[in-house]
């Protein structure tokens, strides 16, 4: 599947302009950590478009986000390993992460949240008025951001990065798209 046709099913089956943006965020996140690791930048960048396509649907459902996303892609003919990636992001059904992808996508997801309120509590309400250093401020006050689980993002451990690089990482990517995201 091509970018674009992944590109014109994700919004066949999402209508929603911020989940888009979300989308769009994890894409790049995930195409630079492929980047970074010398992987499949093309197939990580699926993944992370994709990873949230069934939402619209399962919603109100959270058992069912991921295993509904995994079966739509699967039908699409999208490779085996990218269908799994998303299956297993959602850490409700408690599937093991075993690759790079996996791990990559399950915790650079709710990064993609913090960087974005983060960015939107700065007066110019721009990716370009956030550091490193503030994003890693604002990972320690609980209070912010409540819906960017911690434990998640803190999970990049477990693909060998600090939270330090994984942060910077995920913020250069954003970075690099943020005339789409309007930020």
């Amino acid at each position: 599947m091509t970018r674009d046709e992944a590109d014109q099913l994700l919004k066949q089956h999402m209508k929603n302009k911020n989940l888009i943006k979300h989308s769009l965020a994890v894409e790049a996140c995930m195409r630079r950590l492929a980047r970074r690791f010398g992987e499949d930048e093309e197939k990580w960048g699926l993944a992370g478009l994709l990873h949230d396509i069934d939402y619209d649907r399962t919603k109100d459902d959270p058992d069912r986000h991921s295993i509904e996303g995994a079966r739509l892609l699967a039908e699409a003919g999208l490779p085996e390993d990218v269908v799994y990636a998303v299956k297993v992001h959602n850490e409700a059904h408690g599937f093991p992460r075993k690759s790079l992808m996996d791990k990559s996508l399950y915790c650079i997801d709710p990064l993609t949240g913090l960087i974005v309120a983060a960015a939107l509590i700065k007066p110019e309400k721009k990716l370009a008025a956030i550091d490193v250093e503030f994003l890693l401020k604002k990972f320690g006050e609980k209070s912010f951001a409540r819906g960017a689980n911690r434990e998640i993002i803190a999970a990049c451990s477990e693909i060998g990065l600090s939270l330090e690089e994984f942060i910077a990482l995920g913020l250069e990517a954003m970075q690099g798209i943020a005339g789409e995201m309007g930020l």
